[in-house]
Parts: C-alpha cells; structure tokens; sequence
C-alpha cells in the first residue's frame, strides 16, 4: 500500500527523496574521493622509500624576505661524504644541488627542476632510467656535460616516441649530451616528479651554480636511506649530532639544516587528509538534515491531505497501529530508496573523479553501510511525527473533513 501511494505521486516522491539521494551521494563521493587521494599519495611517497631521511640546508634571507628550505649555503657535499663514512645507520647517502631554469632544445624549450647529483642518487630517491644510463664516477669527477632527463621534459622538448639518447639540449646556455631517460614516477601533490633533468653536481656547481661555499661544493639538501624504517631514528640521531659537530653548533645555538623523513610526511598528509575528509563529510551530513525534514513535512502535508482516506479506513476497521505503520512504511520506502539511489550516485562520482583525476578507485564497505544506515534512520525519525498524528485521529472527525 505505501509503494502504491507513493507511486502514485511520483512527482511529490521524487522532489521529497532529492535531500536524501544529495546527502548520501556526497557522504560516498567524498569519503571515496578522500580516501582515494589518500592512498595515491602514501603511494608515491612509499614509491620514493619510507627509510629516507632528508637533510635540508636552513633558509636564506634577502632584507626582510625569509626565503625556503635549502636556500641557503650551509651543507655541502664534504657534509654527505663525512654522513657515508661517519653514520652507521646511513646506508646510502647523496647530497644534491637544484635550480629552476630553462632546458632548450632546437626551437623548444620548458621551465624545469634542473638536479645536480651523485651517483647515489638513483638508488636514494628509487628511480632509476628507464632509458640510457645514468653519468658515470669518471664523467662526475670530469663534470662532464652530459644529462638525464624525465619523461615529462622528454615529450615538451621533443614529442612522442622520439629517440632523445643522444641528442643535445641546452640548460643555462650549456649543451648538454643526454644520455637517459629516467623512469616515470608521476605526481606528487602539485610536483610533477618527471618534469626534472639530472646532470653531475660537479658540472651543475661550476657551470650553472657556481661555487658558494667556502668550505667546498655547496648543495640543498642531503638524501639519506637508512635500509629500513625501523634504522630511522638511529639514522637521524646519528646524522644530527654529526652535522653539529662539523658546523660548531652548541646548545642553545639553533641548527642550521633541518631533518624530515618520509614516514613523516606520510603521517602527515593522512592527518590532513582525513581531517579534511571529515569536515567535508559533516557538511555532507547536512544535506541529511535537510532531505529528512522534507520527508517529515511532505508526510505532516499527506496526512492532512489524506484525512478523509485515514478516516474512511478507520472506519472500516484499521486499527490506530495499522495506520501508524502504514504511514511509517511511506516514510522509510522513500529514504531507504533515496539512500540507494544516492549510494549508486555516490559510487559513480567517486569512479570518474578517481578516473580524471588519476588516484586510486576506493570504495570503503563502512561508508555503504553507514549510508544505507544513515537513509533508514532519516526515513524513521522522519516518519515518526507524522504517522503518529495520523494514527491518532479520530475517525468521526476526519470523515467530516474536506
């Protein structure tokens, strides 16, 4: 009976399920999309080693400007050096020297991350060429000028399907021989981690940097593996105390470098992402709100239009419970099918925004359960007032109604 009175409003039924569809849909979508954010980025951080630490060299300033991270000359490759053979907990160990600038080839050119490394560098960060090779001990000691360059820089400067091995390009003026390709890595957050060219530290301090450092080749940052995440701590315990010592930093004098790991920024991001997802959810949970006082209005409206129909079926002999369930059942039909169409919803939001936007497909079972959870409780505790009303209404009164 409730099916059929619904189906014969099916205008006033559909306008009055559109709060519930809309708030279960978001709670879905944005639990998935959320969720799927989450996992793609602990992927890529996970990609690059959850055992690294890196050593950040302290912050410049320029009058008043306080600049980032690594602006300033206080590490150095003698630093690196002195982590490989002085920490036991520091696996492997190489230092890195970056500059943004224009890499040119022929008639094309793109603004990219140029890297000056060490060999190390592949095996530290977990990427190596897909391509070519990476330069060589005699080719760094040489700073010869040669590059790797990634798979984003590869299609910019010269297409799809182009042999680059070989080929020249030119960084700062400089003609560099490329000599690899490094293996795609994809996003992470706003970075393209393939937009970036790998050439020697040697040849990058001298010819495009220049030398800073009084004490030898000045670099950014200092990547550290430790072998394993549980060598983490020891590995930063180790290579703090050391870069004191070789800096003359005594407490409370304050360091000049800064440590951050992997694990960190993992931790980090699932917080903010998670805090985040929450919020968004409790908005979402609002549109619930406001879909389960449509259902209690648009029912308090039946029962008054239905006064006539509750009387003639008292009258016939319908108990005051058969109308309270008669009425309760309109009222959890509608959410529980709102809810349903909302999850379906929900799920196909979160598969195309996963699919665009190129992050892992989740779907958590607890938001479907919580969902379908969510659109009964709204269809009872919506439907309660009004079917009680209904139920409590004397026949003789009703049957006299308009």
């Amino acid at each position: 009976m409730a099916v059929e009175t619904l189906w014969s409003n099916k205008l006033r039924t559909g306008l009055t399920m559109l709060g519930v569809i809309i708030g279960i849909a978001s709670v879905i979508a944005i639990t998935s999309v959320g969720q799927g954010v989450q996992r793609g980025v602990e992927q890529q951080i996970q990609a690059l080693g959850t055992d690294v630490i890196q050593v950040l060299a302290g912050t410049a300033r320029g009058g008043n400007v306080r600049q980032g991270l690594g602006s300033s000359s206080t590490l150095t490759w003698e630093d690196a050096k002195a982590i490989a053979t002085q920490a036991p907990s520091a696996e492997v160990v190489s230092a890195y020297l970056q500059r943004n600038t224009q890499v040119v080839y022929g008639q094309q050119n793109t603004s990219t991350t140029v890297f000056g490394t060490d060999l190390n560098y592949p095996e530290a960060r977990n990427t190596f060429p897909q391509q070519g090779r990476f330069f060589t001990q005699e080719e760094l000691d040489n700073a010869t000028q040669v590059a790797i360059i990634g798979p984003t820089v590869e299609r910019t400067l010269f297409g799809q399907n182009a042999n680059v091995i070989g080929e020249r390009i030119r960084i700062q003026g400089e003609p560099y021989e490329v000599i690899g390709v490094m293996e795609a890595k994809g996003s992470q957050g706003p970075n393209d981690r393939d937009d970036q060219v790998f050439i020697p530290l040697t040849s990058m301090s001298r010819r495009i940097v220049g030398n800073n450092a009084l004490t030898g080749i000045s670099v950014n940052g200092i990547l550290i593996k430790s072998g394993s995440p549980e060598k983490l701590e020891a590995a930063q315990f180790q290579v703090t105390n050391l870069l004191r010592l070789r800096h003359n930093i005594y407490p409370p004098q304050p360091d000049d470098f800064r440590l951050t790991n992997q694990a960190d920024i993992v931790s980090t991001f699932t917080n903010i992402v998670g805090l985040f997802t929450v919020m968004i959810v409790a908005i979402a949970g609002i549109s619930l709100v406001v879909g389960g006082i449509g259902i209690a209005n648009i029912m308090l409206v039946s029962v008054v239009e239905r006064t006539r129909e509750i009387g003639i079926r008292k009258a016939v002999g319908a108990t005051n419970s058969a109308i309270l369930n008669q009425f309760l059942a309109e009222a959890i039909v509608i959410s529980t099918l709102g809810g349903v169409i909302g999850m379906g919803s929900g799920i196909l939001i979160a598969f195309g925004a996963a699919t665009v936007f190129k992050f892992p497909f989740v779907i958590s079972v607890l938001s479907i359960i919580a969902g379908f959870g969510l659109s009964l409780g709204v269809g009872l505790l919506a439907g309660v007032i009004p079917a009680r009303n209904a139920s409590k209404l004397d026949p003789i009164t009703a049957l006299r109604s308009d």
